[in-house]
């Protein structure tokens, strides 16, 4: 934060364009409680669990609904995505009643993420070094169809490993960060705690390192249109106070490499042909089974590797648009606006739903009408 504003003020132009073009939000801590019982441990008396949980007992990297469960449950059934979504999950409701173990840390982070329109995050985490990116929840290995019936409690030793339709662009956000890194990708050195995990690249699929469902990662790519990605910034979760320009130098390229991959991609906004912003339009990017909606004001941003989309707006009560988006290399988001005519299916249900949803009879000219073709024409006119 403080470099942000001073190289801003100093006229530094690469932080100069990522403050202006870019709405960039902060947040020092998630876990207030744990934190303070870390610090008042320090490096020496510390380990990795200390301040892991709020004061309430909560895990809040696994506090959040487990989303991606629920998709695949939809998915072995072929209920996606006509009857349930492939994005924009809901929350379920017994996780919003009152008295759900959740922490209110938990349910203000997810107020928060249906309140801002995110497109790129990462939360700043210690005790490795490497960058995870999602799915964080291992999908259970289907049984086969000779096997006896699991017991209720059975976990599977073996589950498979999903990964989301964003998966080549997933790697790109955790490359650019660990390869500005100065040390991260220096996986010779092995692991924090045991062997390199990472083939030697310095990132991770959360799944393939440390299987947990509830995750903040898998929360917001399936509830928003957020991509977001866990970055465990060094083996000392409390450096010494001597370290942290080091750990400082370490991050600062990183960082802003970080940020500024939110303009890759496409962006745009969708209207009628009056000009007017359609919210929660249905963007479809071709080959990529996970879609994404338009903000408040019609406008939406969807980051993509480079190359040639097919990308499609749908909403309600409007005929779809299509067109062709290429994403080059540079930095920049390729603007594709759509513009949408309404459609007439709305009045069609309507007249079909007063006709009791039965075909209309024909109507033969020259033929004299009877009186209740007479009363259907009058509702339908």
């Amino acid at each position: 934060m403080q470099f942000l504003c001073k190289e801003y003020q100093d006229g530094n132009p690469r932080v100069r364009g990522l403050v202006t073009d870019t709405r960039i939000h902060l947040v020092p801590s998630l876990n207030p409680d744990g934190y303070e019982l870390a610090r008042e441990a320090g490096s020496e008396l510390g380990n990795w669990a200390l301040g892991h949980w709020t004061e309430e007992g909560f895990d809040l990297f696994e506090n959040f609904p487990d989303l991606a469960s629920a998709l695949w449950a939809a998915e072995e059934r072929r209920l996606v995505p006509h009857q349930f979504p492939n994005h924009h999950i809901p929350i379920p409701e017994h996780y919003l009643a009152e008295d759900a173990a959740v922490a209110v840390e938990t349910r203000a982070v997810m107020a928060w993420m249906d309140k801002n329109p995110f497109v790129l995050g990462a939360n700043l985490q210690g005790g490795e070094k490497l960058v995870s990116f999602p799915f964080d929840t291992a999908r259970p290995s289907p049984p086969t169809p000779a096997a006896a019936p699991r017991p209720l409690d059975y976990e599977d030793e073996h589950p498979e490993l999903q990964e989301t339709p964003d998966h080549a662009v997933f790697r790109w956000l955790a490359i650019s960060y660990a390869s500005a890194h100065l040390t991260m990708t220096e996986t010779f050195r092995g692991g924090c705690h045991t062997q390199d995990v990472t083939d030697a690249m310095g990132i991770v699929q959360g799944a393939k390192w440390h299987p947990r469902a509830g995750s903040m990662n898998d929360f917001s790519y399936l509830h928003t249109n957020c991509l977001e990605l866990s970055v465990y910034l060094g083996c000392d979760k409390f450096p010494h106070e001597s370290e942290l320009q080091q750990e400082w130098e370490n991050n600062k390229e990183s960082l802003l490499t970080f940020m500024e991959q939110v303009h890759r991609g496409i962006k745009g906004v969708v209207t009628d042909q009056q000009g007017e912003p359609i919210a929660n339009a249905t963007i479809v990017v071709g080959g990529i089974n996970h879609n994404i909606k338009t903000a408040s004001g019609g406008d939406y941003w969807r980051i993509l590797n480079p190359g040639e989309y097919r990308v499609s707006a749908r909403a309600e009560g409007y005929n779809p648009s299509v067109k062709t988006c290429h994403v080059l290399y540079d930095i920049g988001a390729t603007q594709c606006n759509f513009v949408l005519s309404r459609s007439n299916w709305k009045r069609i249900r309507e007249i079909m739903a007063m006709n009791g949803n039965r075909p209309i009879r024909l109507v033969v000219p020259g033929r004299p009408m009877t009186p209740r073709e007479r009363l259907r024409l009058r509702m339908r006119l």
